[in-house]
């Protein structure tokens, strides 16, 4: 007998819309929601941001070449936004597996296979959140982080300068009308500042293996919270 190989693929979803139906009951089993919310959420999905990408699972003989609208399995989805004033940085959300296919290694695989596709398009860093999943990102090399705004759906119809905000590279200052310069009064001299005491010494922490300079949080505790009040922890990569 011919031997079966699997073959894995990243693709957005727009491209394959046949997938729709597919993708909203895969969400939908995981968290929840009505059926039209998600699909109105996912037919956003475009090149242009937001990008809702599938992992999909073909077989077949191993010398028959896989086919972009052969028969497939959706095995999972992730969805990435950009990223406000970091136009090389994106945010991953909606990261899941199907339920039956878990703990067989494909979320490693899901996320690995998103971040060439986000360095193939020339960003370089990843961010994310997550209630109860830090350990998993750890060892795909995610680190704790800061949060970040993410903006879920980019439209021509927005201000040009909220548009500004994803093409100009953080730090550059935007355009202002001159004003006439008016001649103040020098200020008063200051005193001198008293000499600073030396900073204690670094914190670290160890959290299951990974170690992490203690600045509020760790792998086992955040200082931040969601709008639910819940912990969450934030975390990015450099790709």
């Amino acid at each position: 007998m011919g031997s079966v190989s699997e073959e894995l693929s990243l693709v957005p979803l727009h491209q394959r819309p046949e997938l729709l139906e597919a993708c909203a009951k895969l969400l939908g089993e995981e968290w929840g929601k009505s059926r039209a919310s998600r699909l109105h959420t996912l037919q956003r999905s475009s090149d242009t941001f937001p990008a809702s990408l599938l992992l999909l699972r073909s077989r077949g003989p191993a010398t028959a070449p896989a086919t972009r609208e052969g028969a497939c399995q959706l095995v999972g989805h992730v969805r990435l936004s950009r990223v406000v004033s970091r136009p090389r940085d994106l945010f991953v959300e909606s990261v899941v597996v199907a339920r039956a296919l878990r703990g067989q290694g494909y979320g490693r695989r899901l996320m690995e296979a998103t971040e060439r596709w986000a360095r193939a398009r020339g960003f370089v860093c990843l961010h994310l959140t997550t209630h109860d999943k830090q350990h998993f990102y750890a060892h795909l090399g995610f680190v704790l982080g800061e949060p970040v705004q993410s903006v879920a759906f980019l439209s021509p119809a927005m201000p040009a300068v909220v548009l500004r905000l994803f093409s100009t590279p953080p730090g550059t200052a935007t355009t202002t009308t001159a004003r006439p310069r008016v001649p103040s009064a020098p200020p008063p001299p200051l005193p001198p500042p008293a000499a600073p005491p030396p900073p204690p010494p670094p914190t670290v922490v160890w959290a299951r293996g990974v170690l992490a300079e203690s600045s509020g949080q760790s792998l086992l505790e955040t200082p931040h919270r969601d709008t639910k009040g819940l912990p969450i922890f934030w975390m990015k990569k450099d790709i």
